[in-house]
This record gives structure tokens, C-alpha cells and sequence, in this order.
């Protein structure tokens, strides 16, 4: 969440931050965080005189009795004992004061950079660049969902029989090629200097607080409502809150970590030909990177992670091509972020693989991420996460972009992974 130095000293900057992500009266917003933050520290203020006073009172009391000064100690007594009463009711006062605060402060998203352009839906995106190869289909070119019925590697009637509709079952081939863009993901992290992490797949609120996904996006999770956790929507939440309460040292930063995972998202009114087959599933598999970096480090280690997800994608002979995210586009918590899009020849159309995003001190603030200066001084981290890279739409096009009057032609760089260069 937003700090309380950021408002208060940037406040028409983050006024108009809001204004460019489209938030709904962002200036009454700030206002009334402003107002709460002045009621907690005027409690504050009279609650610090007040013990001063409590404490100046008691070292009198001692030295009165010694000095037989009875009735001089005994009115010192009762003057502490209606300060500490009155105190109660401050203390009180400060607290409410302070989870207003912090519940407004929730439901504030992030403030994007100033390179972030202006608009309010994905037609205002800018395409940064495009790049990968150039696809030629044969004639009468099949969508991955008639492409995997005919080569039964993806069954979603049998998904919908055990589970629902967005819950496909990979069979054979489709199975081994999942399996094979895991493990290719995975060692071209670690080859990138990732560390690989296998964290839980359910988390408590905590832990959806500490990302930003709760409170803003809790219906789009899975909620396990007798053990209150929820089901991830990406390895972003465990990864980024290994480091939630913790002060690093700044000797560890850049942190880079990577994670493969199943993620769960409900996706409520999601229909029609835009989600047909794998364009939007409930469960899949994606990995994720993330890194906890120095706040003058951070562009720099977003640009590397842009450079690595582009690699994957040059390496999977995909044609694709990278969105600057307008305002309006962008996510609760991101601060800057960059869309990547493949090309499905077969059904004309880009399908987002990966969004790699900067927090800034956002998720950091939630989180209590910090790192020790070099002069011992404590500050907030900088968060930034990416897909490299979700699988479904991957799988999508790769099955789309490679079919031929043979087969399914198999990029080389997977051959290895999946030990077939063609599905016939």
C-alpha cells in the first residue's frame, strides 16, 4: 500500500497518479486518508505528553514521601491515576484512528509511473515492439481445441466431467508437452540466476493482504472458507511473502527467485469465444519470477526480466510483441507494467502469455519488506514479478503456429524437453 510520507508529502502528485489509473474520488480518498493520519497523531501528540507528564508525576511521588510530604503524594497519586484513565480513551481513540487508516489504505492501488501512458482500456496499450517469426499456415488451419481433439492431447469434455467447465485434462503428448514447457521454463530461470522455489499452493489472508490481492481481488480466488486460506492466483503471493517481516541485508539484494505452480483463478462471468478451449482456464500451471531489489536498482532489474521473458519467447519460434500498459490497464498493485502477446495465427488473435510488473514500495509496504543500508538505516524494498511463462496460451499457440499437412512441428529448443519433434 501507498505510505503515509508518500501522501503526505506528494499529495497532488498521488492525487493525479490515482486520477491516471481511473480511481474513483481519488481526491476525497486522500483527503480522508489525510484526515484519519491527522486524528491519529493528535491522539498521538496529547497520549506522548500525557505519559511524560505520568512519568515526571512518579519520580515527585518517591521524593515527597521521603520528604513526609503525605497529602502532596497522595494528590500526585490521583493526578496519575486521571491521566492514566484518560490515556485509555486515547489510546482507544489512536487505534481506531489508525485501522481506519490502514483499511482505507487497502482499498488504495498503487500510483503508476510517470512513463506510464494515459488511458483507460487495453486499446490504449502501446505496442513497444514486436518480434518472432512469421507463421504460414496451411490451408484450412485447425484452433488448438480441434488440434487437440484430433490428436487427443487435451480432453475438456472429460474436465468438465470431473471438475467443470476451465479444468482440462492434458493426455499423451499434450501431457508431455505441458511438462516439457515447465521444465524448459524452470532451467532457463535457473540459467538467468533464479533460484527455484516449491512453495504451497494455498496461502492464509495474510499472505493475500501482504501482494495486494485481498482485499481487491477476493472474488476472483478460491476462498476455503472452514480453514480460511485461499487457493493462489499466481506463485507471486508464497514467493513475495517468504520475505513479509523480514529486514534484509542490502550484500543479498538483487533477490531472485523462480517457481513453478498450478494457479486458481474463479475468472466469474467468463464466456464466449475469447475463453473458448485454453484462451482462460480456472486451474493451469505457470512460472513465475519474482525479485526483491534496491529501490535504485529496481528499473534496472525489470528491464532484465522483460529481456528474459522476450528470450523464452525468440526461442519458441513465436511470433509476439510487448504492451506498455496504458493507466487504466493496469493492475491494483503494479506501478509500471509490461504486457507480452503471441500471435495465434489460427484464430487471429494476440493472447497475453506474461505480465512483468515493478511494485515500487507497494507490496513492500504491505509486507514489512525491508533491507539494511550499508549506514544501518532501515528502508523499503522494491518488488517486481513476472510470468515466464504462463502455459496455456502458450500451449495454444504453439499447437496453432506449428501445425502442418504432417504434424505439429516441435520448436527445437523443446525437442530435448519433450523427446518428439512432431505430433502425428
Amino acid at each position: 500500500m501507498l505510505t503515509i510520507k508518500q501522501i503526505t508529502d506528494n499529495t497532488e502528485a498521488v492525487i493525479r497518479g490515482l486520477e491516471k489509473k481511473h480511481f474513483k474520488n481519488a481526491k476525497e480518498t486522500i483527503e480522508q486518508v489525510l484526515a484519519f493520519n491527522d486524528k491519529r497523531k493528535s491522539a498521538q501528540n496529547v497520549l506522548d505528553k500525557n505519559l511524560a507528564e505520568v512519568n515526571a508525576i512518579s519520580k515527585s511521588i518517591g521524593m515527597l514521601m521521603k520528604e513526609g510530604k503525605k497529602e502532596e503524594a497522595e494528590v500526585a497519586k490521583a493526578r496519575v491515576a486521571e491521566i492514566k484513565e484518560a490515556n485509555k480513551s486515547l489510546q482507544t481513540e489512536m487505534d481506531k484512528a489508525q485501522e481506519d487508516l490502514n483499511n482505507l489504505l487497502y482499498t488504495i492501488p498503487n500510483v503508476p509511473y510517470d512513463e506510464v501512458p494515459e488511458g483507460k482500456t487495453a486499446e490504449d496499450n502501446v505496442v513497444e515492439k514486436t518480434g518472432g517469426m512469421e507463421t504460414q499456415l496451411p490451408e484450412n488451419a485447425l484452433s488448438h481445441w480441434e488440434l487437440a481433439k484430433k490428436y487427443d492431447l487435451i480432453d475438456f469434455d472429460l474436465g468438465v466431467k470431473i471438475t467443470g467447465a476451465g479444468f482440462p485434462v492434458y493426455k499423451g503428448k499434450g501431457a508431455q508437452l505441458q511438462r516439457a514447457l515447465i521444465n524448459f521454463f524452470l532451467d532457463e530461470a535457473r540459467k538467468s540466476g533464479y533460484t527455484e522455489i516449491m512453495p504451497p499452493t494455498v496461502v492464509n489472508a495474510a499472505s493475500g493482504y501482504g501482494t495486494g490481492q485481498l482485499p481487491d481481488k477476493e472474488g476472483q480466488m478460491y476462498h476455503c472458507e472452514v480453514d480460511d486460506l485461499y487457493l493462489i492466483p499466481t506463485a507471486e503471493v508464497p514467493v513475495t511473502n517468504i520475505y513479509r517481516d523480514v529486514i534484509l541485508d542490502e550484500k543479498q539484494l538483487p533477490i531472485k527467485n523462480c517457481a513453478y505452480t498450478q494457479c486458481f483463478r474463479r475468472e466469474a462471468g467468463s464466456y464466449g469465444k475469447d475463453v473458448r478451449g485454453l484462451n482462460r482456464l480456472h486451474e493451469f500451471s505457470k512460472i513465475e519470477i519474482v525479485r526483491i531489489d534496491k529501490p535504485e536498482h529496481s528499473k534496472e532489474s525489470h528491464k532484465e526480466m522483460l529481456e528474459h521473458v522476450e528470450g523464452l519467447l525468440k526461442k519458441l519460434e513465436l511470433p509476439y510483441r510487448i504492451l506498455r500498459l496504458c493507466g487504466g490497464d493496469m493492475s491494483f498493485t503494479a506501478a509500471l507494467c509490461f504486457d507480452f502477446e503471441v500471435y495465434s495465427e489460427a484464430q487471429k488473435r494476440w493472447l497475453e502469455v506474461s505480465s512483468v510488473s515493478n511494485f515500487d514500495t507497494y507490496q513492500a509496504n504491505r509486507l514489512k519488506c525491508r533491507y539494511r543500508t550499508s549506514e544501518k538505516k532501515t528502508e523499503l524494498c522494491h518488488t517486481l514479478n513476472g510470468s515466464a511463462l504462463a502455459l496455456p496460451r502458450i500451449l495454444a499457440a504453439l499447437l496453432e503456429n506449428n501445425q502442418t499437412p504432417e504434424g505439429i512441428r516441435i520448436p527445437k529448443a523443446l525437442v530435448p524437453y519433450c523427446g518428439f519433434e512432431l505430433i502425428d
